[in-house]
This record gives structure tokens, sequence and C-alpha cells, in this order.
């Protein structure tokens, strides 16, 4: 095993201001963990964006290596779970927030925080799902199993241009639902109708304060937004339907009234993939295998090299990034 490779770290000067800068660690450097992983590909998500940035309160402690997914083989293992040469894939549990992430040529973590890669997806196509895609699969579960089905008419998606809106259009789509995008890009209007979008809707239809009731149009949503958006979609989903929500790129707040919940009887899902439970991690990564094809997973991804991380996660915060970033180590 080499013992040498490039990782991402970030360091916080006096001021408080986080830098970033690409380094030679050796695997003596990694923390404790039961399993070292050879990383082979991780990407960029919008936390990633805020970490590597200092934009946000991501990262706990410094130095971090950041990156919140990444997929590789195992090359040491302590555990019986994992065995040198096991294909595996992490996202969440704190990774590149609180433990050292994927943004390294290495990685060592705990052994329940990974997942055997599934049967017919390679580390490329796995980081091109990443975090991203697997909340987009929890969200459109969450759906299902709230009993929205393609007959109630179609489910909207905000923040399509994302990372998770898009894995999100392309899911729901092949689930056999109807999909409208919400995108404040028209450039990328074409490129949602690729993955499978049959409405697009202009983002500032939905960026004004909102009625308590709106007229009922959509059999579901998916969001990926949070703030005023999302108080304007839960005015407007239909009797008994429900919102999966999963992001706050556009605030915080709910500015919206108990309306939606108690005279439509509608249901505010909320999806968490940092701690979701290892059954439904695999569950969830087992139906991303079967139902994303390579050809889909090409559509939605770019690949970039370590060192062009920081401009990316600038960028990602901007706005200007359009689906996933798979980042090549």
């Amino acid at each position: 095993m080499s013992d040498s490779f490039k990782a991402l770290v970030l360091e916080q000067d006096d001021a408080g201001k986080t830098l970033a800068e690409v380094r030679d660690l050796t695997v003596s450097d990694l923390p404790e963990g039961d399993v070292t992983v050879r990383v082979s590909h991780s990407s960029i998500n919008y936390k990633d964006g805020l970490a590597v940035t200092g934009k946000g309160k991501i990262v706990r402690k410094f130095p971090m290596v950041p990156g919140i997914d990444f997929a590789g083989t195992v090359v040491e293992s302590d555990s019986p779970d994992y065995q040198p040469g096991d294909a595996v894939v992490l996202t969440g549990w704190g990774v590149g927030e609180r433990y050292w992430g994927g943004l390294a040529g290495m990685a060592r973590v705990k052994s329940e925080w990974l997942v055997p890669l599934p049967e017919g997806l390679d580390a490329v196509g796995a980081m091109a799902i990443g975090t991203a895609g697997f909340t987009a699969m929890l969200c459109v579960m969450a759906l299902e199993e709230a009993g929205v089905v393609p007959d109630d008419g179609p489910v909207l998606v905000t923040g399509a241009s994302g990372g998770v809106g898009s894995m999100a259009v392309a899911l729901l789509a092949k689930a056999g639902f109807e999909v409208a995008a919400v995108t404040g890009r028209p450039e990328n209007e074409a490129w949602l109708r690729e993955l499978g979008a049959t409405q697009i809707v202009p983002r500032e239809e939905l960026t004004e304060p909102a009625r308590p009731l709106e007229s009922e149009k959509w059999g579901g949503a998916v969001d990926t937004v949070g703030g005023q958006i999302l108080a304007n979609v839960l005015a407007s989903v239909r009797y008994g339907k429900a919102v999966a929500a999963c992001g706050l790129a556009g605030g915080i707040d709910l500015p919206a009234t108990v309306f939606p919940f108690i005279l439509r009887g509608i249901r505010l899902q909320g999806v968490d993939s940092v701690m979701c439970p290892k059954p439904m991690r695999e569950k969830a990564w087992a139906r991303l295998a079967r139902d994303l094809s390579a050809d889909q997973l090409s559509e939605v991804a770019e690949r970039i090299s370590l060192e062009q991380v920081p401009q990316v996660a600038e960028d990602i915060l901007k706005g200007q990034v359009r689906g996933r970033v798979i980042v090549d180590l």
C-alpha cells in the first residue's frame, strides 16, 4: 500500500478565515477507524461548498479533510464486515464535517458508516449519484411511502438544476411520475427535459409571499430549497399529498400557515441523509443502482481534479454549477 497521497486540507487562520490547500499526506496522518479505504472518487455537494469556502459553519475542528462522500476500495480492515478489495461507498455520518472526509486519496473510517457498492455500479457512477442522488432517492421513497403515485398528478421539484434536484427529476421520471422542474436558469431547461421533466416552472413564480392556500396543482413535491419557495409549494399541493423537504439553500425560515396541513391534510416529510440507518441506506443504494443508467449518470455529472475543488466550491454557492461534480482522486 502506497504510503503517500494527496488531500485537500482545511485550516483556519487567526482571523477565523478558512484556508484550503492540496497537500501530500501519509497513511500515518489518517484518524482512527477500523477500515482504511483507497478513495478513487469523491464529489462536490452544496455542504462541501460551505465547508471549503468557510461560508457556513460546517467544519467543527481543524485541520480537516472535507468531502461528505466518497467511493473506493478497502485496503485494510479490522472489521469482519469488510475485506481488502471490497468496493464501498460512504455518505454522511459527519464525515467531512467532524471527521476527515473524502477529498483525499485515502480515508480511514468506522466500518458501520460504509455501504458495499451495489452490483452494477462502479465508483464513478456512485459519485455521480453521491450524497445528492442518495438524498434524492430518500425523497422519492418518502413520497411513495406517503402514498403519492403517478396518477396523483405532476410532482414538483424545486432547485431542479442542482445536484439533489436534478437527480430527483431523473428518479421521479424513471418511477413513472410527471415531473415539473423549478429553475431560475432558463439555459438549463432543455437539459432538465432530457432528464425527464415534462414541465418547467420559473423560480420567480414561487418567490413571492404565499397566500395561506393556493389552487391545488401538485400531486407531491421534492423541495431542496426551503424558505419562501417551500411555503409556496405547501400552499399548492393537492389534498392528502406530501412534500419531501431536504434543503435550505433558500433559507431556514418557513413563512407558511397551518392551513395546508389542517384544511388539506398534506404531509411535510423531512428527509435526512446524514444519520440515515444502514438498512435504509442499502435499500436506497440498491434502487439507485437499478434505476439509473450509465447514460443518465453521465448527463448529470462532470469530472474535476482535486486542485479544482476550491474554485468549484465557490461556484456551487453562487448557483453556477449544474448537476453533479465528481472529483477524480
